[in-house]
């Protein structure tokens, strides 16, 4: 496991859910081989990773979407009630649109499909500690190519700023990429968070998404 150095960061505590064993060894293998991240405990079921949550405390579950017995949406939900502080990512080979938004709107921090990269992976993982959407860019074109288009009640910059959270850039980054201010690009984003009825980045962008509003 990782250890983080003197003065230095904690590491990012992850714990992996999924019901085949090569899997969970094969994401550990790619975690545990990048500085700062450590892996703390694995799960084999959905019931395990919500008793693993609660008795581990992870920052990050990876969390496989379907499983026998509680399915990953379900696994979400509970975890995200009893430990709060932890943020979900989903983690499967499917990417069927429905999943997605279910898995968003119980609260998952983004979704990632299995053969996503190692750095892809990695990442994944430090951009959920970071509290920004996680969403494999294959997933994000599937949602904007088959969403219908509706009146938009966001103004043109405030759907540039939801593209690009949906990219997974930083406030900061987002800041760069239009030429202002980050604290511009936070007052885009609690605007548009009223206007979409919603209270955090990722819902921002998955309702805005299934809305059509950044085609």
């Amino acid at each position: 496991m990782a250890e983080g150095t003197p003065g230095g960061p904690s590491p990012i505590r992850v714990l992996l859910a999924d019901d085949h064993p090569v899997v969970r060894e094969g994401l550990s293998a790619m975690l545990e081989s990048a500085e700062g991240i450590t892996v703390v405990g694995q799960a084999g079921s959905g019931e395990e990773a919500v008793v693993q949550a609660v008795a581990l405390r992870p920052d990050i579950i990876l969390l496989d979407l379907r499983m026998g017995g509680m399915d990953g949406v379900e696994a979400t939900g509970q975890i995200l009630r009893q430990v709060p502080g932890c943020k979900v990512v989903i983690v499967t080979t499917y990417e069927d649109d429905s999943d997605i938004l279910r898995a968003v709107e119980a609260g998952a921090a983004g979704y990632l499909l299995k053969g996503s990269s190692r750095q892809e992976l990695i990442d994944a993982v430090q951009t959920a500690a970071r509290g920004e959407t996680v969403l494999t860019p294959s997933l994000a074109g599937k949602l904007f190519r088959t969403r219908a288009p509706e009146p938009s009640p966001l103004s043109g910059r405030e759907r540039e700023v939801l593209r690009l959270v949906g990219r997974g850039l930083t406030n900061a980054e987002i800041g760069a990429e239009l030429f202002v201010s980050e604290a511009t690009v936070k007052t885009h984003l609690l605007r548009s968070f009223k206007k979409l009825g919603v209270s955090d980045r990722t819902a921002a962008v998955m309702k805005a998404m299934e809305h059509g509003l950044l085609n």
